[in-house]
């Protein structure tokens, strides 16, 4: 075929390909708050995430106002959870506490928080940070909401998490007992104690011994 018409061909599908993304992004903003949230359900349901955190994006962004925004946070954010994408998760919940929260529901919302941070917990004696700060925030809801339905749930998540504690200051215990540091050793036999008392009936968790080398 002549060069000339190639050169042609191929010029024509630039155009032709340039003129087709230019409409598909005509058609992706300044849309009606109700397509986006609809966009943002199916992307969920066919588990296309990081899609749907653009769309959300576009929500937010288009209709900051919109009724729907709070329900599309909400979705996004436990959806996230559910995908074990905590740190996502509660950078949602964060948001809707800060703009949406009602007294109605903010229990609800720190509850999630903190399930969502318990399940970050992969493991054993690891993430010692979110140990302190998880424990802190059911400290602060157990004070701040006596009465919510969710406060046996939060209880139950202290405990875990105070019994965790409690076995990760016993391993160090050990630890300085094999390398001769009695000092040290009562330290933290001290605090085991502190965060659990019944700490010799605390069942250890099973760990792959390929995990357990280095925990």
């Amino acid at each position: 075929m002549n060069k000339k018409i190639l050169n042609i061909i191929f010029i024509a599908s630039l155009v032709y390909i340039s003129t087709g993304c230019a409409s598909k992004e005509e058609e992706e903003y300044n849309k009606p708050a109700v397509y986006w949230y609809n966009k943002m359900i199916k992307q969920i349901s066919n588990y296309q995430l990081d899609e749907a955190d653009d769309t959300f994006t576009s929500l937010e962004s288009e209709h900051r106002n919109s009724p729907l925004l709070p329900s599309a946070i909400m979705i996004i954010a436990i959806t996230h959870m559910e995908d074990e994408e905590y740190a996502l998760a509660n950078y949602y919940f964060d948001e809707y506490l800060k703009k949406y929260s009602l007294k109605q529901n903010a229990d609800y919302i720190r509850y999630l928080k903190i399930k969502s941070n318990f399940l970050a917990f992969k493991n054993q004696f690891r993430e010692q940070e979110l140990f302190t700060k998880t424990i802190n925030a059911t400290d602060l809801f157990i004070s701040q909401y006596p009465t919510s339905q969710y406060i046996y749930l939060v209880k139950n998540i202290k405990s875990r998490l105070l019994m965790g504690k409690s076995m990760f200051d016993k391993e160090i215990a050990e630890l300085y007992n094999r390398i001769e540091k009695p000092q040290a050793q009562s330290f933290y036999e001290k605090k085991a104690a502190k965060s659990w008392e019944d700490i010799n009936n605390i069942k250890k968790v099973d760990v792959p011994w390929y995990r357990a080398m280095f925990e």
